[in-house]
């Protein structure tokens, strides 16, 4: 069961757009859908909710997280909330943006590396284990390395920003697999590829009794 949900981003009304704080905008709307409002908590340096018992038969709170303390330093906030109520790395689900991933795709993991984020990064040394969950928000890659810090830093086009929170809106329903533990039902949920588009229908042929 997921007990303490994390999103990562940079604070500041200069970051609020750009395709780093992709992790921020899952949790906002996973706070909408939960009727829950995110509260700075200094205790935690981070945003946080507390909802309590979102399903009948879920026991216990469920905690939302955003920390605000710059992304290099993600674990600190997560580590400082998940040690105080006593919250397991398999019970914390991370969401992030995925440079490996194309705009409008999403993907559910647990463990594994950071891959050179440093969001993650910090989260692992904190956390002392890599063994938590991550909702990988696709934002695609610049094709340069060098050119990846200017990148994650600047506003997605429109069109990379209707994908992505397309992608955000699709990972909605598998909040109560999330909640209930049901990691395989939730991972099938999150996979799924978007429904295509259907081709437009051709125009029906003139009736040759009422053509002119």
């Amino acid at each position: 069961m997921i007990r303490l949900f994390v999103g990562l981003g940079n604070p500041g009304p200069e970051y609020e757009a750009t395709r780093h704080n992709a992790g921020f905008w899952w949790i906002d709307a996973v706070a909408r859908k939960l009727g829950a409002s995110l509260q700075l908590e200094r205790s935690y340096w981070g945003l946080v909710a507390r909802v309590n018992r979102p399903l009948p038969d879920v026991d216990g709170p469920v905690w939302l997280l955003e920390p605000q303390t710059y992304m290099n330093l993600s674990g600190k906030s997560v580590a400082a909330l998940a040690r105080f109520f006593k919250i397991a790395p398999n019970e914390i689900l991370v969401a992030h943006d995925e440079l490996d991933l194309p705009p409008g795709e999403t993907k559910i993991k647990q463990g594994g590396g950071h891959a050179g984020h440093n969001g993650l990064r910090d989260i692992h040394a904190q956390l002392g284990s890599p063994d938590y969950w991550r909702l990988r928000l696709g934002i695609g890659h610049p094709g340069v390395k060098h050119e990846v810090a200017d990148y994650v830093l600047r506003k997605p086009s429109p069109d990379h920003r209707v994908a992505l929170e397309a992608a955000i809106d699709r990972t909605l329903p598998a909040l109560d697999a999330l909640l209930r533990g049901e990691m395989e039902q939730a991972t099938r949920q999150i996979h799924a590829k978007p429904p295509r588009p259907k081709p437009p229908r051709p125009p029906k042929p003139d009736d040759p009794l009422t053509a002119p």
